[in-house]
């Protein structure tokens, strides 16, 4: 990467994202970050220079659970950025409680795998214009707990479901990302934009603000040095940075060792993988989100 590159961030004013983004500020990048509030994206932008002041930093707002703004604000990016060095699709929910979106979706599905995807296609032209850009897609361990896979109903079943119940579907949602990175690097090979997604690891982050006693855990574990955030910005920074990332696409890489992980069944499976492209095109076609234009690789 170049001491010029610009990277995209989704989810960055907190949590991994704003971590990352301040690592990657200091190596010179130039960020371009979502976010849903000004007062937030302000703070981060004061965080961010308050350690690498001359860096450039732009802001698009938009709700990642409603695919239309996911796609008004990947059409804003890529009219003002015609060439993106670096997707980190970073943005992610547990939620707790059920909520469909006014669009018809389970919000995790829509935030955590639905934007990714519709993200990811929207800003493939401006991808393609960096030579070797590289889309990283933050997954994790949880898919392991991903209870039964329905394709296509898991993209739009909106059943209710219990705090407990929340976590297989969590699970579900980033076992989604694990095998759509699989397939995006298929369908975009010849393109040289490699796509690779990761593990994080056990992150003491504001993903789990909706727990009642979330900033009592949060204190307990930061006390007891467990669920350190910096290994897992470690590992997405490396997947950005590092050469040996860039020559590899359609890798599931571990927090720490940043070695390969082979993921839980059916996630690796081809067909499955192929099966879940095709479903999820189907379903943003139908609701008006994809035009009529190849989604494939180079034609």
């Amino acid at each position: 990467m170049s001491k010029k590159s610009t990277v995209v961030i989704t989810g960055a004013t907190s949590g991994l994202g704003q971590l990352v983004a301040i690592e990657l500020a200091k190596r010179g990048f130039d960020l371009v970050l979502t976010a849903r509030s000004k007062e937030r994206a302000e703070a981060t932008r004061q965080i961010i220079q308050a350690n690498s002041s001359s860096v450039k930093i732009d802001f698009f707002f938009g709700d990642l659970s409603l695919m239309k703004d996911v796609q008004r604000v990947g059409k804003q990016i890529a009219a003002a950025y015609p060439k993106i060095d670096v997707l980190l699709n970073n943005a992610g929910i547990h939620a707790f409680e059920p909520r469909t979106t006014s669009e018809g979706f389970p919000e995790m599905i829509a935030v955590n795998y639905l934007a990714p995807w519709l993200l990811s296609h929207t800003l493939k032209p401006s991808l393609q214009n960096a030579d070797g850009a590289r889309v990283v897609n933050v997954a994790s361990q949880a898919s392991r707990n991903h209870g039964v896979l329905k394709l296509p109903d898991d993209l739009t079943d909106t059943t209710p479901f219990t705090a407990r119940g929340s976590s297989p579907l969590y699970g579900k949602t980033k076992l989604l990302n694990i095998m759509f990175t699989a397939e995006l690097a298929r369908q975009w090979e010849g393109t040289k934009i490699s796509i690779n997604a990761l593990n994080p690891g056990f992150n003491v982050t504001g993903l789990g603000r909706e727990l009642r006693f979330a900033s009592v855990i949060e204190r307990i574990l930061k006390f007891l040095r467990l669920g350190d955030p910096r290994r897992g910005t470690d590992i997405i920074t490396r997947l950005i940075v590092e050469p040996k990332y860039g020559k590899v696409t359609g890798g599931y890489f571990n927090v720490g060792t940043g070695n390969s992980i082979e993921p839980v069944s059916p996630g690796g499976d081809t067909a499955m993988q192929n099966k879940l492209w095709e479903a999820t095109k189907n379903v943003l076609e139908q609701k008006g989100f994809l035009e009529h234009q190849s989604v494939r690789g180079t034609e």
